[in-house]
């Protein structure tokens, strides 16, 4: 066999950091213990602020996808959160996809260095993520923090990034459930969630000091108001912050995602060894789950930081306002979207917003549903679950569709499995919107999320309850 580009990662898998792969399966009580140990480790973290920051005024790149991209607050070591992770195994698998890089998944060593390039690329970009963000002025002006300060904060922010990758690494590689980025992106979600309907902390915009949460602040106007028309008005429709429509909205994308999730088509399927055994093979409308919704907030993150900082450094560039035009709205130092294409793929924050500008609202309804459309149909390829993949399965296991001849068992998939890809991500992307513009609780993004992360969880431990049935968490 000749040269290929994997052959480039060899000399670094010894050096890479590692989890070893289980001798055993390890029982399901243990999982469920080093999930919640993952968590743990990743939520405290979360709250461990960087040493030798100066200041953290400056305008955040990852405004808008931090709760996405499971990014904790600003200043503290999981400051990029998985964007670096996502981030590389969304080039690795498009590079694949358009066989720029070869690779054989029914080979192990091809297994080995693909996931070897895969982590060496998500540990190249937090670097240079952590290098962009120093040097940038995130944490203060380079002269003032001083170089030592500079390299001490590259360094932390490289071995959170370390920590994030290992942490994801020992949940797949079977020591706990599901994986740790669907973790932690649902960990994310559901405490926003959370703390924006039940938070006790008081804000004052304007209107005097108001609850921050919109349970809080229902129960707070009904008791305190004598109109109490006018105090559950509020508590419905407050603008600005977190009202109780927003909570409603919350629940029926929760309420209409599970119920699209039962979606799907059971082709029947028969065994070659034992003569009469038959079962069914489940393809469901989301047949590549949450993954387009994934990819898309990747690629939308990764271009917002790269035109922030650019447009910071050179706003007069003609490329560079293609890229975005970035504007200080509102008495902060945030900068938001105000023109270029990081404007017109972001979504219009209010019905207002779209009368004001159609032609954002049907750019950004487009980019959405064909980008969740084609990362959808992508990923089966690159994944192992394309009609081709899922028919050389069935015949490993001796198993072929019920009143077909095995010569066209991958032409019958293939009626299904790419229309399903397609489809179901541009569903994803479709609900998306429609959480958007109804107002949910940590964005359409984030709610889809979520939702599909925990309906998958679900999935585990029901199937962990069907083969364990003595556990008392089933029984």
């Amino acid at each position: 066999m000749g040269f290929r580009v994997l052959h480039l990662v060899k000399p670094f898998m010894s050096v890479l950091p590692e989890i070893e792969q289980p001798t055993k399966r390890v029982p399901f009580r243990e999982r469920l213990l080093w999930t919640a140990i993952t968590l743990f480790i990743y939520l405290v973290c979360c709250q461990i602020p960087l040493y030798g920051v100066v200041n953290t005024k400056a305008s955040d790149p990852f405004y808008f996808m931090r709760v996405v991209m499971a990014a904790s607050n600003r200043g503290t070591l999981m400051e990029l959160g998985i964007s670096p992770i996502v981030t590389a195994g969304m080039i690795m698998q498009l590079l694949a996809g358009a066989h720029i890089i070869e690779v054989d998944q029914s080979v192990k060593e091809d297994r080995t260095l693909f996931a070897g390039a895969q982590k060496l690329a998500g540990l190249g970009i937090c670097l240079l993520e952590a290098v962009v963000y120093v040097m940038s002025g995130m944490y203060g002006d380079i002269s003032i923090l001083g170089y030592g300060n500079a390299i001490l904060i590259i360094t932390q922010l490289f071995v959170a990034g370390v920590v994030v990758l290992l942490l994801d690494e020992l949940l797949q590689k079977g020591y706990g459930l599901g994986s740790g980025i669907s973790l932690f992106i649902a960990t994310n979600i559901c405490e926003t969630i959370v703390w924006q309907a039940f938070s006790p902390m008081t804000i004052n915009i304007g209107r005097g000091l108001e609850f921050e949460g919109a349970v809080i602040c229902l129960f707070h106007v009904m008791i305190t108001r004598q109109d109490k028309t006018r105090a559950l008005r509020e508590a419905f429709f407050r603008p600005d912050l977190p009202n109780i429509s927003n909570l409603l909205a919350t629940l029926v994308v929760f309420s209409v995602v599970i119920y699209f999730q039962g979606f799907r088509v059971d082709l029947p399927v028969k065994s070659q060894r034992v003569r009469g055994q038959q079962g069914s093979y489940p393809i469901k409308l989301f047949y590549t789950s949450n993954i387009p919704i994934i990819l898309q907030t990747a690629l939308v993150s990764n271009l917002y930081f790269l035109s922030q900082l650019l447009f910071k450094r050179y706003p007069e560039n003609f490329i560079v306002n293609l890229l975005g035009k970035w504007a200080v709205i509102r008495e902060s130092n945030q900068m938001y979207p105000v023109g270029g294409l990081a404007y017109y793929i972001s979504r219009p924050p209010s019905f207002a917003a779209v009368l004001d500008d159609p032609m954002r609202a049907v750019f950004y309804l487009i980019f959405i549903l064909a980008a969740c459309g084609l990362f959808s149909k992508a990923w089966i390829e690159v994944s192992g679950s394309s009609a081709r993949d899922v028919a050389k399965q069935l015949q490993q296991q001796q198993m072929t569709l019920k009143g077909h001849r095995d010569t066209a068992v991958v032409k019958e998939l293939n009626r299904y499995i790419p229309t399903a890809a397609a489809f179901g991500g541009m569903c994803i992307g479709v609900l998306t919107i429609l959480a958007d513009f109804l107002g949910a609780i940590g964005s359409g993004t984030g709610i889809l999320l979520a939702v599909t992360i925990i309906y998958q969880y679900f999935e585990i431990f029901a199937k962990e309850g069907d083969e364990q049935s003595g556990l008392m968490f089933f029984s």
